[in-house]
This record gives C-alpha cells, structure tokens and sequence, in this order.
C-alpha cells in the first residue's frame, strides 16, 4: 500500500513503500490542455518549496521531522520531474539550478521567503508552517486531479496526496506534544479530520526510531526519537 511512503527507518535511511514514479501507467496520448501543463509546473516547484523549507527549519531548529519529510518530497519532485519529461515540458527547477529557496514562480518564491520567516520564529511556529504547506499541498493536489483526464498524472497526484497526508499528521502530531494544535486553513474541516482518524501515523502508530514525526540531532540521516522537542 503506497501510505506507507515516507516512513524511514531507525537510522533514517531512505523511506521504504511505494517510489510515486513507479509503476505508473503509460500514457497513451501526450497531449496535455494548458491547465494540465500548468499544474505540472506548479506542483513540480511546490514540491520543492515544500523540500526546501523543511530543510531550511531542521537547519534551524534540528527536529527530525523536518529533515524525514524533506526526503520525502524530494520523492515527491523527482516523481513531477518524471512526468515532466514524459510530457515534453521545460523544468522550472531546472531553470534556477535547483538551488534552494530560489523559485521561477514569483509567487512561490514569495511564499517561500514568508514561510521561512515565520517557522524561524519558533519550533511550534515553523510546525505550523510545515502543517499550512502540507495543508495547501493537499488542496492543489484535490484540484489538479480533478482537472486531468490522464491516468499516469493521477496516478502520481494521488500518490503525493497520499504522501502529505501523513506529513500534515505527523506535522499535527508534534504541534499537539508542544501544546499546540492546528486549525485548516485550505482544505475543508471534513477532510482535514478524515486525514487525523484515517491516516496511520503519529505518536501512536509510528514508535521510536526514525518515523515522520521524529526528532534527533543526527541531522537528516541520523537516529531519531519519536516526536519534536518541546520548545522552550
């Protein structure tokens, strides 16, 4: 079952399940509408800004969850990336050389700088950011699959879905062990409470030792226990 990306090991190596690229259906028509172009660049630079925010808060604050997820979404990219090229479509990352928090898309790019601004502030604050990016995330990924006819992308959207729905959980998670909680901003309460009973995950479901929602000083490769540090 592809829920289980995303999930590392107890020394953080790469996540076991499901590569969001594999086993995907060969398209049988390469002819995309430019909504369908469009959401592939988009979710291709937002997969990223998602990778580069995370690393940018485990660099501040050193929770594991940030440097778990990220790997992750560099999954995540590297699936866009695929169909990128199965479709013909310039790479905007490629375009900036895939440096971090540099972004073709100016409003992405302005996301990126806010973000980073607020989950500087403090560990509960750069959880929430991560929690508002999955929440987001989501949201385009309902809307970009409702709009192609494609099964390859469909395919992929879902299981980025999929994949955020354990990062917005695990997200959640540490925002509740630091005595705070998060409200969707995005999606809908309905599927934002979906997501919190149906999605395996958490303090709970994970234990110790390098899930999502683990914290460690072991860098993104490193051993880690189960939940963020409380902030002071």
């Amino acid at each position: 079952m592809y829920g289980q990306e995303g999930h590392d090991d107890e020394h953080g190596g790469p996540p076991e399940g499901m590569n969001p690229a594999e086993n995907i259906p060969t398209p049988s028509d390469t002819n995309l509408t430019d909504a369908e172009k469009a959401d592939l660049l988009h979710m291709r630079e937002e997969e990223k800004l998602a990778r580069d925010v995370y690393l940018t808060l485990y660099d501040k604050w050193g929770a594991q969850v940030f440097g778990n997820i990220a790997r992750s979404e560099q999954m995540h990219m590297d699936a866009v990336g695929t169909l990128l090229q199965t479709y013909g479509l310039e790479d905007p990352v490629a375009q900036t050389g895939d440096k971090r928090g540099v972004f073709s898309d100016p409003k992405l790019q302005d996301l990126y700088n806010q973000l980073v601004e607020k989950g500087s502030t403090s560990l509960v604050d750069a959880l929430t950011v991560g929690a508002t990016i999955e929440d987001l995330d989501i949201k385009d990924l309902d809307e970009a699959i409702a709009r192609t006819t494609h099964a390859d992308i469909q395919t992929v959207y879902d299981r980025l879905r999929t994949g955020s729905y354990h990062h917005m959980k695990a997200f959640v998670s540490n925002l509740q062990a630091n005595g705070a909680d998060y409200s969707p901003q995005f999606i809908s309460v309905e599927e934002y409470q979906h997501i919190l009973e149906s999605t395996p995950g958490g303090p709970g479901g994970m234990g110790h030792g390098g899930g999502e929602t683990g914290h460690g000083a072991g860098g993104p490769h490193g051993n880690c226990d189960a939940t963020a540090t409380p902030a002071p």
